[in-house]
Order: structure tokens, then sequence, then C-alpha cells
């Protein structure tokens, strides 16, 4: 009888400390704020749990039966609190391949920490364990390797200046966006998509669908399968979206919020995963989102997020679509410029139409309409340069901006 008592007393004990092991292995960090579905207000939000299967399986592959985190209650905190500091530490993590020209980040951020790592060579000081999956492995990397010394603000961002899919309002260049980027809003929301403009990716993007609906996006016809490898307790949104293009900024405590072991698995699904770069690239590409707020779809108001985000505030979602109205009219009449000479060597009739439908221009003659192109392509681009300069001087007063993003503002607040 007192033997068994003695074995009852061990197995208890035992699992006591088998429990707070796997707790401190695998259980919540710091809390995560929850989806906001105004984005501006102080209201408390519940949060989906984010988890994982005890062994993950991908396809006929397993995974030498790797122990995967449990889903954790996540827990919510307030909305919309200000940072407790001013000057928050920031450090931008790009990936690049070695022929890749960053001579930029030097030249044009001199004084930011910057960590980059080289995908494509191993011997550099700063790489992937394997060149695969594209900007993940590196973003996942970073995250694992500096879990315990991170700044107030981590970037994400990709290796080229310029390029397409960055803000057009900040002359799509990377070292503008970086420069002009709130730190105060990161902290406050979390986790900031770095592109403001919808499409592509907003208001939805990725469907679960079969090989036959995919409108070429190869990533759609597996998105539920790798969603039950990567989230497999939680439910597949009916889609998946936020604007391209996988850069992104976090406050440390966001990245916190997640334990170190989530992103090494992460991680090793990149490494270990039958799917190409690409395919797996896009799928991470449309998660992070919901990795990071739990949200499948996060479209920010594009004119919320150029101004709270970048300080570009035109006063509203209004007078923001007006300037995108006169843009699209200068475009127009630049692209029929471009076009007259072609016009003119394919011997075509030029005979143009007013907006009204009629036929407002009294000649044919080309001279004359390319008078009337540079003359209205010269007041439109006046008039946009007026308004983008009026948006930036009404970013650079705190309380208008945010009063145009919905947020109750004090003086003393700041950004």
């Amino acid at each position: 009888m007192h033997a068994n008592k003695i074995t009852q007393l061990l197995a208890v004990v035992t699992a006591v400390m088998f429990l707070a092991l796997f707790h401190g292995l695998f259980g919540p960090a710091e809390p995560i704020l929850g989806p906001r579905t105004g984005g501006f207000d102080d209201t408390v939000m519940d949060s989906p749990g984010l988890g994982w299967p005890t062994t993950l399986r991908l396809g006929a592959h397993n995974l030498d039966e790797q122990r995967a985190p449990e889903r954790s209650a996540v827990t919510s905190v307030l909305a919309g609190s200000p940072p407790a500091k001013s000057n928050l530490s920031r450090i931008v993590v790009i990936p690049s391949m070695q022929e890749d020209d960053i001579k930029w980040i030097k030249t044009e951020l001199p004084s930011l920490d910057v960590s980059i790592y080289i995908a494509n060579n191993p011997a550099a000081p700063r790489h992937p364990p394997k060149n695969k999956g594209h900007e993940v492995m590196i973003y996942l990397t970073y995250l694992i390797d500096h879990y315990s010394r991170l700044p107030d603000i981590v970037l994400f961002m990709h290796s080229h200046r310029w390029t397409h899919h960055n803000n057009h309002l900040l002359g799509f260049d990377s070292s503008q966006m970086i420069r002009a980027l709130n730190s105060a809003h990161v902290v406050r929301e979390g986790y900031v998509n770095m592109r403001c403009h919808w499409s592509p990716g907003c208001p939805e993007w990725l469907r679960p669908t079969s090989a036959g609906d995919s409108l070429g996006k190869q990533e759609e016809i597996v998105l539920e399968r790798c969603w039950r490898e990567l989230f497999p307790f939680d439910q597949l949104p009916s889609f998946l979206a936020q604007p391209c293009c996988a850069q992104f900024a976090l406050s440390r405590a966001r990245i916190l919020a997640i334990p170190r072991s989530r992103y090494i698995f992460y991680r090793d699904w990149i490494l270990r995963t039958p799917l190409s770069d690409y395919i797996s690239g896009r799928i991470w590409e449309y998660s992070w989102q919901y990795l990071f707020t739990g949200e499948g779809a996060r479209c920010p108001a594009e004119h919320v997020c150029y101004c709270d985000g970048f300080g570009v505030c035109f006063g509203g979602e209004m007078p923001y679509k007006q300037y995108w109205e006169l843009h699209d009219q200068r475009t127009k009449y630049a692209k029929e410029l471009e076009a007259i000479p072609q016009m003119e060597s394919a011997n075509e009739g030029l005979g143009w139409q007013g907006d009204n439908g009629t036929n407002s221009i009294s000649t044919t003659d080309s001279t004359n309409r390319r008078l009337f192109l540079r003359t209205q392509i010269a007041i439109l681009q006046t008039e946009l340069d007026t308004r983008k300069q009026d948006a930036q001087r009404r970013g650079a007063n705190p309380q208008l901006r945010a009063e145009e993003c919905g947020r109750l503002w004090k003086e003393g607040d700041g950004f």
C-alpha cells in the first residue's frame, strides 16, 4: 500500500515536471494584439488560436516525427496605446543575392542598422541555412537568430531600391519608405505592410481551389494542404489578402508574442517542403498577416496607410481618391502623346475627340494635338505636385494625422 502511494506520487511529480518543460519550450510568450475591425479605437479584441500538429506530414513525407508546438492561448492586449518612448530603435533586414547591387543602402541610409543576408553565398557573414523559399527563409532565420536581442522595430525589405511594388507617392523608392515609416505606427499596429496600394493583393486574393480554377495563381491549388500543415488547428479563411509583396515592419512585442520554437518550425517547413521556391514563397506572401495578426485579410484603407504610416495625409478618403483621378487623367494624356509618332508613321487619320465625346479639337493637325496634350499634362502635374506637398505638410502635424486616421490624440502624444 505504501509502495503504491509512492508510485502515484512519483507519477504526479513526473507529470508536473513534463508539463512545465513543455510549456517552457512551446508555451505562449508575450500577448499578441488580436484582430481589429476598425483599426483605430481602444477596443480589446480576441484573437484566434495559432496552432500546429503534433506530427507534421508533407504529403508522403514524415518530418522525422518532428514535435511541433500545439495551439497556444493568445491573450489580447489593449489596442491603440502609444509607444512608451519616442526614440525607438530600428533595423532593416534585407535578403539579397551575391550579384545584387545594394550600394544604395549604405549611400541612402548610412546611419541605419542593416542586416543583409546573402542567400546564395554560404561563406557570407550572414546567410540562411539553405537558399530556398525566397525571402521567407531569411526573414525566419533573422527572427530565430536574434529572438533574444531584438530592436524595437524590425523592417523586412527587398534588396532593390526602386521597384513597381513600392509606394508610388514615395517615388517607388525603398530608401524613402524606410525613412518615412512612422515607428510609433508600427508599435501601435504590431504588424505593418510596407505597401499601401491594394492592387495586387486586396481586397481578396488567394482562395483554396482546384487545378482547373487556379486562374494563373498556382499557389491556390496547394493552399488548403499547406494551411493544414502550417495552421492545422485553425480554419482556413475563405480567402487570404493583403497588399503584395512581402515587405513589412514588426514591433518587438509582436515578434515576441510568438515563441521562437514556432519560427523554427516554419523554417523547417520551408526547408523540407517538396514545393518549389516560387510556390512556397507565394503561400507565405499572403500568410504573414495571419501569423502576426490572426486576420486572413488585412487591407487597411490606402489613405490611412499613407497618412499614419508614412506622413502623407490628404485629409480623408475623398481627397485621396481625387488625387488619383487627376493622376489617371495625366497618365491617359501622356500615353496618347507617346502614341502620336506611331500613328503618324502608320499614316492613320488623327481625329481626336474631347472628353464630352464630341470633336472638340478644331483641327486634326498632330502639332496642335501635341501642344494641347503637353499643356494639359503640365497643368495636371503642377496640381498633383501641389496636392502631394500639401499632404506631406499635413502629415507633419501629429494632430491632423491622428484625426485623419481616426485615432484619439492629446497634446504631447506625438505621432
